[in-house]
């Protein structure tokens, strides 16, 4: 019997990409980009930032500042500003890992010595911690081809980071390797939400979420930590507090959503290149031809994660 034209039509190859699926896919990849744009300033203004407040401020203070504009944005768009009961769990695993974890171990990392490219390289190994979450988690299962460039680009950072320590581990690396730890958590539960969700709705309300700890932590400290603002500190706490902890993660969490958790999330292999960037031009770090080496070595990486489709 011969099959109707619209089943005729409609057959593809068993695996076949749906339609407009690789599109969608470019897409989000596109906008997790813009998010690791963001964030790739977030080291360099946190050493400004604590030039004028105390580490411990500025971890928890971004958060505080960060609720108060999330909050506008859910009055604004007549949005509840609290999340649903059913999904409180997840959130508390957000405000654990990017509210608190990530800031409080990566400033506390910087404020015990660690440069701003030793901790951009160390940091390089987060896109690799968020694809094995995303597989623990979230349920992808990348191709092979993506845990070998995946691979191969944790092992071009780690090899960069050895060379720029002098071989040796120190304490300042166990704390931004929590602070990598944490972000991952926090990213790859944030994506799972974002796939249901609008990814701005999910910052912002893990932010008011967080906003009766982070708020009265944020007085406490002020009142007792003999802050000495400058406009420098002022510019680095504001960049922290409104866009690494906010306006990054709006692009971000809907690319991870859009584009797949492990393969979105890749992007953030970039993110170590432009923090030395930015270290250069504005805290006046120099940098020689290994660090040329390991740029072209991690953009190599990201290109072929993109081309292994999760």
């Amino acid at each position: 019997m011969v099959p109707p034209r619209e089943a005729r039509h409609d057959r593809r190859p068993t695996g076949a990409v749906p339609p407009g699926a690789s599109g969608r896919a470019w897409r989000g990849t596109l906008l997790a980009g813009l998010g690791v744009l963001a964030f790739s300033g977030s080291f360099p203004a946190t050493v400004f930032a604590m030039e004028g407040f105390d580490p411990y401020l500025v971890a928890v203070g971004r958060a505080a500042v960060a609720a108060v504009a999330a909050a506008v944005f859910l009055l604004a768009a007549r949005v509840p500003l609290l999340p649903p009961r059913s999904r409180l769990r997840s959130y508390a695993v957000i405000v654990a890992g990017v509210v608190f974890g990530f800031p409080l171990f990566s400033g506390l990392a910087l404020h015990a010595g660690a440069s701003t490219s030793h901790a951009a390289v160390v940091i390089g190994l987060l896109p690799a911690a968020t694809a094995a979450c995303a597989v623990l988690r979230a349920g992808e299962w990348p191709r092979a081809l993506f845990w070998v460039s995946c691979g191969l680009g944790a092992v071009s950072i780690t090899a960069f980071t050895l060379s720029m320590g002098g071989g040796h581990v120190t304490g300042a690396d166990l704390l931004l390797v929590g602070a990598l730890l944490s972000a991952a958590v926090g990213y790859t539960e944030g994506g799972r939400l974002a796939r249901e969700t609008p990814g701005w709705r999910v910052i912002s309300h893990t932010l008011v979420l967080a906003a009766p700890l982070t708020v009265p932590i944020t007085v406490a400290l002020a009142l007792t930590t003999d802050p000495r603002p400058t406009a420098t500190s002022l510019a680095g706490f504001a960049y922290v507090g409104l866009v690494s902890m906010f306006l990054g993660f709006i692009p971000w969490y809907a690319g991870l959503a859009m584009g797949g958790i492990a393969r979105a999330g890749q992007t953030q292999l970039a993110q170590p290149l432009l923090t030395l960037l930015w270290a250069w031009l504005l805290l006046g770090e120099l940098f020689g031809p290994v660090t040329i080496a390991a740029a072209l070595a991690v953009l190599a990486c990201v290109a072929l994660t993109q081309r292994a489709r999760s």
